[in-house]
């Protein structure tokens, strides 16, 4: 068994994988003696099928079986021993050369691999972000307390009716509390999309391409893949960047933490319903199924890593605040 490994540029490289008939031949020979042990022909006991029948039968896939495995053992270990940090897995190349699968024959296999790029960055008093402050205007007020007040006007008989200066201030907080919302979520968006630039983190593009088609199994076309792709690797430059401000704050993320944003999950579900108290029983049995689902667990894990090391940078960063009017603030 040889591997060698060919830089391509910083980021993308090759590597080539040699394999002898004796790295794979031992563990053929025992996967057709489980072939043996265990299958079943008309005219032979169980287990005593002749090996040669056998091996005419289910030779190919014993020797493919037995030589991917040792492709698996031998890149892991080597990755691992290179200490290599990879985006994905290794791709068949597009270099590979034929292959004839045939019991003794010497195998030679070329993998296209790309290194995860270094992550530089910090957090620091001199970042200037813009932080906006919505004012709303006398149309966006207008269109709400007309609404409003059709809506009390045709309130139903026993239902609550308002004033028009109770109309007004209910108008007012809605308004307020709707543009803090769209502030913040805007506030969260630049600081992520500051830190990534300031990052200046480069993705080898075309091999995170392909791994995503590989990875996905046909559920994504290579034309959706390139239409979306923009986002995407945004998304995961910040995961980049999270990750190492999450290690740079010390920031490590608890069961407890992970509770606390599946009971805030859950009220916000049951908000979206009506119901703004949730009796305790059913708070937890809905955190008690949200944390015995894996993939529920990863998205809250996200969330939290999101909140912690969001609101660490607004303790450090410096804002500007800027007032923009709700039509202007939409523009953006």
């Amino acid at each position: 068994m040889n591997i060698t490994k060919k830089q391509i540029d910083d980021l993308n490289l090759e590597l080539t994988l040699q394999i002898a008939a004796e790295d794979y031949a031992e563990i053929e020979r025992k996967k057709l003696a489980e072939r043996r042990r265990t299958a079943e022909f008309k005219g032979f006991r169980k287990g005593m099928v002749p090996a040669s029948l056998i091996k005419r039968v289910y030779g190919e896939q014993a020797l493919a079986d037995a030589v991917n495995e040792v492709i698996s053992d031998a890149l892991d270990k080597y990755i691992s021993d290179n200490s290599l940090k990879l985006l994905g897995e290794p791709l068949g190349s597009e270099n590979q050369p034929e292959i004839v699968w045939e019991d003794g024959n010497d195998f030679t296999f070329v993998f296209d691999a790309a290194l995860s790029p270094e992550v530089k960055v910090e957090v620091e008093a001199s970042d200037e972000i813009v932080k906006y402050s919505v004012t709303t205007s006398a149309k966006e007020k207008a269109s709400m307390t007309e609404s409003m007040k059709k809506y009390y006007e045709n309130a139903k008989e026993g239902e609550p009716r308002k004033t028009d200066e109770e109309i007004d201030k209910e108008v007012a907080e809605r308004l307020q509390e709707n543009h803090r919302r769209e502030a913040e979520w805007r506030l969260d968006r630049d600081i992520r999309n500051f830190y990534v630039a300031k990052s200046g983190i480069v993705l080898p593009e075309a091999f995170l391409k392909r791994w995503l088609f590989a990875a996905n199994q046909g559920k994504f076309s290579k034309e959706d893949i390139e239409k979306d792709f923009a986002g995407f690797a945004e998304d995961f430059k910040w995961q980049m960047v999270r990750g190492t401000l999450l290690k740079q704050f010390g920031f490590e993320i608890t069961r407890e933490d992970l509770e606390n944003e599946a009971k805030e999950y859950v009220r916000y579900q049951y908000a979206m319903y009506g119901l703004s108290e949730v009796p305790e029983d059913m708070l937890g049995e809905a955190v008690g199924n949200i944390m015995g689902d894996r993939k529920q667990i990863e998205q809250l894990a996200e969330r939290v890593e999101d909140r912690k090391v969001l609101d660490k940078i607004k303790e450090t960063a410096t804002f500007k605040t800027k007032k923009i009017s709700s039509e202007k603030f939409r523009e953006l």
